[in-house]
């Protein structure tokens, strides 16, 4: 049975688990958090969660864990049979993740955790990028009814996990209804969140927050 190390606060840890769930792959959780201990180490070489232990050994890094699922668990699949298709899936999902989900990383700690003030040429950086990242989903999203087409593929599993999170840095911060430039976007994530899957996967992410906001309070209000 495949192990799952990280932790439920974290939004790429839960990227994997809903893929496992989805696709009906047994697998164990192990708690572990991102840090430089040898034990952490020991499983991943950066110590970043998420991690796939397998029979043969682990796998890190969340698209590379993704691809794994998909080429050894393809009864239940999660990207297009086609090649071109494929490809369109994995760039839409590569594009939230580097121009959305990114971006609204650097305003995290201020936002999310109650921590320390972005600094204004991080924050000015965001605010730049969210705008363009939100504009090319528009572009690219099909939202018919999914992400990337008539399935549910790994497009969806980066946009549920990912444009919650901006949105809520660009209206803290910066006043912007993110969501609302993309034409079914909102009404995406609604539906998305009320899975059977992903509802599992959000009652272990708020059971599990307030334990990690008081892991890290002490670091991130200095």
């Amino acid at each position: 049975m495949f192990k799952l190390y990280g932790f439920a606060a974290s939004n790429y840890f839960n990227m994997v688990k809903l893929a496992l769930l989805e696709k009906q792959i047994p697998f164990e959780v192990v708690s572990m958090h991102g840090c430089q201990n040898p034990e952490t180490l020991a499983v991943s070489a950066r110590g970043k969660v998420p991690v796939l232990e397998t029979e043969e050994g682990f796998i890190s890094e969340t698209d590379v864990i993704l691809r794994y699922l998909e080429d050894t668990h393809p009864d239940i699949p999660l990207l297009p049979a086609h090649p071109f298709a494929r490809a369109q899936v994995w760039t839409t999902a590569k594009e939230i993740e580097l121009y959305i989900e990114l971006p609204a990383r650097l305003c995290y700690v201020e936002v999310l955790f109650g921590g320390r003030a972005t600094p204004e040429a991080l924050k000015a950086k965001a605010r730049r990028d969210l705008i363009k990242g939100f504009a090319a989903l528009a572009r690219r999203g099909k939202f018919a009814p999914y992400v990337a087409g008539d399935a549910f593929t790994l497009a969806d599993i980066y946009f549920m996990y990912s444009v919650d999170l901006a949105q809520q840095v660009g209206q803290r911060l910066f006043g912007l209804n993110l969501l609302d430039e993309v034409a079914g976007a909102r009404d995406l994530l609604k539906r998305l969140n009320e899975r059977r899957c992903a509802q599992r996967v959000a009652a272990d992410r708020e059971a599990d927050f307030p334990i990690f906001l008081e892991r890290v309070r002490p670091v991130i209000v200095r």
